[in-house]
């Protein structure tokens, strides 16, 4: 349901993965555990199906994943995002790495990415980079008269944030053909 990305970097994300089927192999395996009530939620808020697949790419299905950012959990919220979303953080209990609280907030996220944006690729961008650094890309592409659709904002992205949809269309190109 997410619109496909034909590009050099999905070819370039997708050969990473290809050459390294223990990642991928492990990720699967991971994501067993929570990929049924993920996809759950995402249908029920009639999202794409795809979403699900996000925290492969943020975490390979690690809920204990930290970042040298201090993003944590399968989701990889950021402190100051998860308190956003009501997410506990504090010596006791850190509910990014909860896993039903986390999709909660990851997908309430999501959808007032797209809500924002009305493009599912400018939602990711945004998860990923921040909703402020998308709209800012967007304000300067519109004053130099350019597009503002995701491979034309890529040029004003960092490099993280340029691959991550090509990472999650990868994600997802690889998984079709396996089934």
């Amino acid at each position: 349901q997410l619109p496909p990305l034909d590009s050099p970097l999905v070819d370039k994300q997708t050969q990473w993965l290809v050459d390294r089927p223990d990642y991928v192999n492990r990720s699967m395996a991971r994501s067993s555990r929570y990929l049924f009530y993920i996809v759950e939620e995402v249908n029920r808020r009639n999202m794409p199906t795809e979403l699900a697949l996000l925290p492969f790419v943020e975490s390979a299905f690690n809920p204990e994943a930290k970042s040298t950012a201090k993003a944590m959990g399968i989701w990889q919220f950021m402190p100051r995002t998860g308190q956003d979303f009501k997410l506990t953080q504090n010596v006791f209990r850190d509910e990014r790495r909860d896993v039903l609280a986390s999709t909660n907030a990851a997908l309430t996220y999501l959808q007032r990415l797209y809500g924002m944006f009305g493009d599912w690729q400018l939602a990711l961008a945004a998860y990923n980079w921040g909703e402020g650094s998308v709209s800012r890309a967007i304000a300067k592409a519109e004053a130099a008269g350019r597009p503002t659709d995701f491979n034309s904002l890529s040029a004003y992205m960092p490099s993280e944030t340029r691959n991550y949809y090509p990472k999650l269309q990868a994600v997802k190109n690889i998984i079709a053909s396996r089934f």
